[in-house]
C-alpha cells in the first residue's frame, strides 16, 4: 500500500503563483509514476502533469509553458510549480501514483487551488 499526502493549495489572484507537494508512505520503492489530476465542478477530471520513470515530464496542453513537475520517484515525492495561474485553473488538484502492485494505482485526498479574478 502506498499513501500520498498532498500541501500547498490555496487561494490566489489571477497571475500568482502556488507550489503544491505530495509525499508518498508506504511501500514507494515500486512505484513508476506519479503526478497531478485536477477537477472542476461540473468538469472531469484531468491529468495536469506526470512525472514517468520511462516517459519522463508530460503536461495537459493547458498548462505547458506555465506549470513544471520536479520531484524524486525513489523516495515517492512530487512537486508541481504553477505559475501564471488563470481563474480556469481552479480546481481540485489530486495527486496519483502508478505501481504494478496496484492497476487503479494510489490516489491522494486532494487540496483545492482557487484562484481568482
Amino acid at each position: 500500500q502506498v499513501q500520498l499526502v498532498e500541501s500547498g493549495g490555496g487561494l490566489v489572484q489571477t497571475g500568482g503563483s502556488l507550489t503544491l507537494s505530495c509525499a508518498a508512505s508506504g511501500s514507494i520503492s515500486r512505484i513508476i509514476a506519479m503526478g497531478w489530476y485536477r477537477q472542476a465542478p461540473g468538469k472531469r477530471r484531468e491529468l495536469v502533469a506526470s512525472l514517468d520513470a520511462r516517459d519522463g515530464r508530460q503536461f495537459a496542453d493547458s498548462v505547458k509553458g506555465r506549470f513544471s513537475i520536479s520531484g524524486d520517484l525513489a523516495k515517492g515525492t512530487v512537486y508541481l510549480q504553477m505559475n501564471a495561474l488563470k481563474p480556469e485553473d481552479t480546481a481540485v488538484y489530486t495527486c496519483a501514483a502508478d505501481s504494478p502492485a496496484s492497476p487503479e494505482g494510489y490516489w491522494g485526498q486532494g487540496t483545492q487551488v482557487t484562484v481568482s479574478s
